[in-house]
């Protein structure tokens, strides 16, 4: 793995565990705000919504930093956190759609 990457990757995790550790149900907007205070460009995170169009409070959040070819894609659901690394799509996102 490129060493960015793998850096990264650490990046998201530790992250994300942290907070899921004060708080098992972030929103989007924490979500990014972590991501981003630990050092990823705003730019390259893209967020799920954390709330259904009914205003429902979702299963999972996911998020997604982008780290040169690759994406780093977190799940946080039911207080966990699992990190995996995904190649970027055609459309130089992480995430289908518009969800950023």
């Amino acid at each position: 793995m490129d060493p960015a990457v793998a850096a990264a990757t650490s990046t998201v995790e530790s992250t994300l565990k942290t907070l899921v550790a004060g708080n098992p149900k972030p929103d989007r907007e924490t979500l990014r705000a972590a991501l981003v205070s630990a050092g990823i460009p705003n730019a390259d995170v893209e967020v799920s919504v954390s709330r259904t169009p009914t205003g429902l409070d979702v299963d999972a959040m996911e998020a997604a930093a982008r780290a040169g070819d690759s994406c780093i894609m977190g799940q946080i659901r039911d207080g966990g956190v699992v990190v995996t690394v995904l190649p970027v799509l055609a459309t130089g996102k992480c995430f289908v759609g518009d969800a950023r």
